[in-house]
């Protein structure tokens, strides 16, 4: 059985959709699935030992000028590779007009998300298999059950299991004890207080244990310049592509993670990852696996201090090393 998957975007979505691979995988044993996804992502899918065939795109580029992409080479070559294949099903996982779009494309029986539980109605006319799944579960276990629901299968009841083979991604030199801030995300409000990091990695660095900072953008390697400022025990790391930054990752004996799509890669990999949630909730979205803790800002007691952003004020470095101490003897890294 051939399987064509559209889960385009974003980093986290395209993360959470490998533990449904695995079922399948365990359900079948010849199953083989190919992936349309947007090209900056296109490395993620690979990793999972299930996919065979990545297939980027890039809507998010292409909808910019929709016609003068139509009549181009690089669309063309896009779609032939899209029917390259005789597929027995494609699976939108994404639920949105763009991926339903893009599911029929491949001239296949279509399968997705019912008009109760698919992100955008419209979308589920497209699917000639249209499956209710709760939209009160994880994100990774809505994926697994419509996964389970698409292929007749069982949804298996143990926890998901993202498939990726960390040895993957271990040099052959071994790190020594090391915490990995993932500082950078989208909104201000997401963004942990530049203070309450520099408290953290004094406090990590007076006993030892190395602070690695990547970085993805020019403001987030100002911040990790800024952090690291002083601290030869502080490393700021070069330019890095997903592939070195899970280097990084599975050589990190844990992570401190704000709500970001690195935050899922660091859980997929099995990494002891304190995350922290202020205007978020990692209830449907969170970081999903073994060894993960979540901090919401809700559930602890406001302080005197005024952090930015403010929201943050309430979870202070101490808060933090509190949940993260116990994690740091608990591997050793690769």
């Amino acid at each position: 059985m051939r399987v064509l998957i559209v889960k385009t975007s974003s980093m986290g979505d395209v993360i959470h959709t490998l533990p449904a691979l695995t079922d399948a995988k365990q359900a079948f044993p010849n199953i083989e699935f190919d992936w349309v996804v947007e090209d900056s992502f296109a490395e993620i899918p690979g990793w999972h030992p299930a996919v065979n065939t990545v297939i980027p795109v890039s809507i998010r580029r292409w909808r910019k000028e929709i016609f003068k992409t139509i009549g181009s080479v690089e669309w063309k070559q896009f779609r032939t590779q899209l029917r390259k294949h005789h597929y027995d099903l494609v699976i939108d996982a994404q639920g949105l007009l763009k991926s339903a779009w893009v599911a029929r494309l491949a001239k296949a029986p279509t399968a997705g998300y019912d008009k109760h539980s698919v992100r955008e109605k419209l979308a589920a006319l497209a699917y000639q298999h249209q499956y209710d799944v709760p939209t009160d579960m994880h994100a990774v276990e809505r994926i697994r059950h419509l996964f389970a629901l698409a292929l007749s299968y069982p949804k298996p009841e143990t926890k998901g299991r993202y498939g990726i083979d960390k040895r993957r991604f271990c040099s052959a030199t071994q790190e020594s004890s090391n915490v990995v801030f993932l500082h950078g995300t989208t909104r201000h409000d997401k963004h942990y207080p530049e203070d309450y990091w520099k408290q953290l990695a004094e406090t990590l660095t007076a006993q030892g244990v190395r602070v690695r900072l990547p970085w993805g953008n020019k403001d987030e390697k100002r911040r990790a310049y800024r952090i690291a400022e002083g601290n030869p025990m502080i490393q700021v790391l070069p330019k890095l592509n997903l592939n070195g930054v899970a280097g990084v990752l599975a050589q990190a004996t844990a992570v401190v993670a704000v709500d970001t799509g690195l935050g899922h890669l660091s859980a997929a990999l099995d990494i002891p990852t304190v995350s922290l949630y202020g205007p978020t909730s990692p209830a449907l979205i969170g970081a999903y696996g073994e060894n993960q803790v979540h901090l919401c800002v809700k559930d602890y007691e406001p302080v005197d201090y005024k952090a930015d952003p403010e929201i943050f004020s309430p979870l202070t470095a101490d808060r933090v090393l509190a949940q993260l101490q116990p994690l740091l003897p608990s591997r050793e890294v690769c």
